[in-house]
């Protein structure tokens, strides 16, 4: 993504709504562990892949709403859809 994006991103809100892209990992005992890569540190887990895909997106949440409160650096997504 270009500086002009990043210019127009001036509320939470406004990354909150990029598309960062998700890896999912099947656990052996069963489940999964998801990531998103673009934002370090930010994990969860889930039985099946919607509790997964809906805890991510919720620790996602919580990511950008602590990098945002604090003025920390938030990256933009690497990959673009």
């Amino acid at each position: 993504m270009s500086q002009k994006i990043k210019e127009k991103l001036n509320s939470l809100e406004d990354y909150i709504n990029l598309n960062y892209a998700i890896t999912l990992y099947p656990e052996s005992d069963g489940g999964y562990t998801v990531m998103i890569k673009d934002l370090p540190g930010c994990i969860s887990q889930g039985e099946t892949l919607e509790e997964a895909i809906s805890n991510i997106q919720d620790a996602k949440e919580a990511w950008l709403e602590t990098a945002f409160e604090f003025h920390d650096e938030i990256p933009l997504p690497s990959v673009e859809y």
